[in-house]
């Protein structure tokens, strides 16, 4: 027999865009229940960004260090442990869970640990209890895309590498995007011989601005990877001890033998298990359709945001996190009355260096129809990456002509996630090129940069 509970609203996901939306409905005296399958906090929290940032900061050192030779740095050379290395990064994530739940119960959030399934339009089934509710709000990530190849259970995950409790000596990754260029240089500067990226396309990190990319390109080879582009993976086989993945490119087939090979081809909208079609709500290819106030465009008693809506936008935590604050309003008032509005939103590669943007690229600039100079600047000769010991460095910036306004910047070096975020500000408070050139920054900074930028 099922425990029938009433709730005025059911949170489906338990990360960024779900807590979001629980709590301040919570403490708005509504009752609501919070659904996950997985541990409480979410992809980025416990399996993503936090984590992989972790780690980063720890080849940080190994980077800083190489970069120092000849510099007067001088001692021993630096290694990883790597075990040690996840242990650190879990002082962080083991903790997350059991925080974040007893949190949630303190506002009267009720938990429910399971796999949530609609079984009719206003309810959920999560193993023996039904959970009926006013309305629902959908926010459960992204999952590792399905690729169609013949061995891809032998693929390593993303969540399954940031568990590793020792690294090999060889490995591939599937995909040329964030997470198989932030992996590849956090495995190759812990020690791992050979590492891999195979790349689908004709160029990796298309989200990003061309001519950073080959900078970074230059950068990771001569860090010691392959970085193979046009090679379409078609198999993984299992041959004894090792892995072999068989990928075509313009000059044949070919293979190379590894010890993991691990998916970094993308991801997609979680939402096969939750059945959506019998509770109304329209699924396009990018999750839950949505309209500007985050509610399904179906059924009005659903909401959604994040990685699983269907909104056009950057699938990234800050932008969940806005979502869920709008949805929430909306939420709250029990009408619509906020539009979600999105100012211009920075994304990164967390590579060292790092590879940032914020607003158009100039293909994307050009087919818009906009007129505008563009500066770009190799800048290692530049105080900032000397100071650094770092030669991979630049900036391109795009400047509409007659306004002066800044359509898109993009930076890599060691100071571009700060950069970034500092381009980010002035392109949303309006600040025209001229006017971020008449900012006094604190120097020498990376900040200080900026006004030669533009």
């Amino acid at each position: 027999m099922n425990k029938v509970e009433q709730f005025d609203l059911v949170v489906l996901g338990a990360g960024t865009g779900a807590v979001g939306v629980a709590r301040p409905c919570a403490k708005a005296g509504w009752k609501v229940a919070i659904v996950d399958c997985l541990p409480y906090g979410g992809t980025c929290a416990l399996r993503g960004c936090d984590p992989k940032k972790m780690l980063v900061g720890v080849t940080e050192a190994i980077d800083w260090s190489e970069r120092m030779r000849a510099k007067g740095l001088q001692g021993d050379e630096m290694s990883i442990d790597w075990a040690e290395m996840i242990a650190f990064k879990s002082t962080f994530t083991d903790i997350i869970p059991e925080r974040l739940e007893q949190g949630l119960e303190k506002l009267g959030v009720v938990p429910v640990h399971g796999t949530a399934r609609f079984t009719e339009p206003g309810v959920v089934q999560v193993g023996a209890r039904e959970l009926h509710a006013k309305h629902f709000h959908i926010a459960t990530g992204a999952r590792p895309m399905t690729l169609g190849i013949a061995g891809e259970k032998l693929l390593t995950t993303s969540t399954e590498f940031l568990e590793l409790e020792s690294i090999p000596s060889r490995i591939a990754f599937v995909g040329g995007g964030f997470i198989a260029f932030e992996f590849a240089h956090i495995a190759r500067r812990a020690g791992v011989s050979e590492v891999t990226i195979l790349q689908r396309g004709k160029r990796p990190l298309v989200q990003f601005d061309p001519d950073l990319v080959d900078l970074q390109m230059e950068r990771t080879r001569a860090l010691g990877i392959g970085v193979r582009c046009e090679s379409c993976v078609e198999e993984v086989v299992k041959d004894g001890d090792e892995l072999r993945v068989k990928f075509s490119t313009s000059k044949g087939r070919e293979e190379i033998a590894c010890d993991l090979i691990v998916h970094g081809a993308g991801r997609v909208p979680n939402l096969e298990a939750l059945n959506l079609e019998v509770a109304d709500v329209d699924v396009g290819p990018r999750g839950v359709r949505v309209n500007e106030y985050l509610r399904s465009v179906s059924n009005p008693a659903v909401f959604a945001v994040g990685d699983c809506a269907d909104t056009g936008a950057p699938n990234l935590t800050p932008v969940s996190a806005n979502e869920a604050r709008i949805a929430a309003k909306n939420l709250i008032a029990g009408e619509d009355v906020r539009r979600m509005e999105y100012p211009p939103i920075p994304s990164i590669v967390f590579t060292l260096p790092p590879v940032a943007r914020v607003g158009l690229l100039e293909e994307e600039a050009r087919q818009q129809g906009m007129e505008f100079e563009v500066d770009f600047q190799k800048t290692g000769q530049w105080y900032s990456s000397m100071r650094v010991g770092e030669r991979h460095t630049a900036y391109k910036t795009l400047v509409e002509k007659g306004t002066g306004r800044i359509l898109g910047a993009h930076v890599i070096g060691p100071g571009a996630e700060e950069q970034i975020n500092l381009f980010t500000m002035a392109m949303g408070a309006g600040l025209t090129a001229n006017q971020l050139k008449g900012v006094i920054f604190a120097y020498p900074s990376y900040a200080s940069d900026l006004g030669s930028m533009v």
